[in-house]
């Protein structure tokens, strides 16, 4: 199938100053809605009590107290320092705006910012590829439209979403020989989690042999390898005392990342089970639905930058990851996009017209958010009730100091601006899980019942 000649609108100068001047307004107007709406809504829901602990509290914490000079020490997470956790030092320059004010909507304001600001890497990519504007512009739909950004930003804060217009922005670089453009883009997106550079590892092997950028994939192949080993061997056990959080997720495969690794060659009886199980082919499928209208098996090259999320969301023991209800398949996103605008520039898609396109990403958006209402999860994240809401609200202004507190998941995220706060999982709780915690500790108790 060939492409019209009305479609065709090559972008013959790939430079940041062409693409400056082809950027169509509607794209700037895409990126601020979505930011706004993305914020609204993990605004809404930590207003309404459904933040936690972990993920948002947690982070809210670190960043709070790197703002104000001291370790990021998290005791929502077993007193980690938060780069013996993931290695993440984006949280540092993500401090600054603490330092205006801090609150922990600068971390829901930017993580929206992140998600949404995507859309202009992958227009740039569509249009460097040759799509006309208007497919281009439906591309930067697809993005926004997928899914798995409005989950992901429904859930807590994850530095990882920084990593997604990164990762896009890595590969424009690259294909552009913008070579600056390029390591400022890998090196925010290493920064974000440790697991990240096996992802900048993959995608420097597909620039390395299927893209003919020799130079940008060996960058990223060695800086990913590098940067993996760097940091589970040095900087996590030199911080946090041991291996990284999510290791124990793999405990079958062995109880380091060293071990793990080697076993994943040595014995693939282990893994060959649940990478070709249901729910690994499940998986594959949900994420394929909103952009099933442009796979094509002659494109599927850029994938391979998606292997190893895959392969990690596919081996954990935690089930969580191969539900797209989670940010954990994220880094997916970037290649299979890139992946559809190859087929759309060779032909090769079901559907090429800018409104059948949008209409199809609408279409299971909205089929997602229908599943997602079922009975249990309307009555956790929906159903409100004023006269806990307000009790609440009133406790929490009853805390007027910095010490220390005690309190349940769901109130943490709103007390973390403290050195010290703990946090019970459990709201039904009793003598023996109030032993568990040195109350010397804390100054405050403060407990909500569900």
């Amino acid at each position: 199938m060939q492409q019209s000649s009305e479609n065709i609108e090559p972008l013959v100068n790939t430079g940041s100053h062409q693409l400056t001047r082809q950027l169509p307004g509607v794209i700037g107007w895409m990126i601020g809605i979505s930011t706004l709406f993305l914020f609204v809504c993990s605004s809404l829901r930590h207003i309404l009590f459904r933040s936690g602990a972990l993920d948002l509290g947690m982070f809210d914490q670190a960043v709070y107290l790197i703002s104000q000079g001291k370790a990021p020490i998290s005791t929502l997470l077993d007193d980690i320092h938060m780069l013996g956790d993931h290695g993440a030092w984006i949280l540092y320059p993500l401090s600054l705006p603490y330092v205006i004010y801090p609150s922990v909507y600068w971390l829901l304001a930017i993580q929206a910012f992140a998600l949404s600001l995507g859309a202009l890497p992958t227009w740039a990519l569509a249009r460097q590829a040759g799509l006309s504007q208007a497919q281009s512009t439906a591309m930067a739909a697809v993005y926004l439209l997928y899914p798995i950004i409005f989950t992901a930003n429904w859930f807590d804060f994850h530095p990882e979403v920084i990593a997604l217009p990164a990762i896009l922005t890595a590969i424009w670089a690259a294909r552009s020989n913008k070579i600056i453009w390029f390591i400022v883009a890998i090196a925010v997106t290493l920064g974000c989690k440790e697991v990240m550079s096996l992802t900048v590892a993959a995608m420097g092997l597909w620039l390395l042999i299927f893209e003919k950028k020799r130079k940008f994939g060996a960058i990223a192949l060695i800086t990913g390898i590098v940067w993996f080993f760097f940091v589970t061997q040095v900087l996590i056990p030199c911080f946090g005392g041991g291996e990284a959080t999510g290791v124990e997720r793999y405990s079958y495969l062995g109880n380091s990342s060293r071990k793990i690794i080697i076993n994943l060659f040595l014995k693939p009886w282990l893994i060959l089970g649940r990478i070709f199980s249901f729910n690994t082919l499940k998986h594959l499928v949900l994420l394929a639905i909103p952009v099933i209208w442009g796979i094509s098996p002659f494109h599927l090259a850029p994938l391979i930058g998606a292997l190893p999320t895959l392969l990690l969301n596919s081996l954990s023991d935690k089930g969580l990851q191969l539900s797209l209800f989670f940010h954990y398949s994220l880094p997916v996103l970037p290649f299979l996009l890139v992946a559809v605008i190859s087929s759309l520039a060779a032909g090769h898609t079901w559907l090429r017209n800018q409104r059948a396109i949008i209409l199809w990403s609408v279409g299971v958006l909205l089929a997602g958010i229908l599943t997602r209402l079922s009975p249990g999860q309307v009555k956790y994240d929906y159903v409100f009730d004023w006269n806990s809401w307000r009790s609440t609200r009133e406790a929490i202004a009853q805390i007027q100091t910095q010490e220390g507190v005690l309190t349940t998941n769901e109130i943490a995220s709103h007390l973390s601006h403290r050195q010290m706060i703990r946090s019970l999982k459990d709201p039904s709780i009793g003598s023996t899980d109030l032993n568990r915690f040195e109350l010397a500790e804390v100054n405050y108790v403060l407990i909500r019942a569900c």
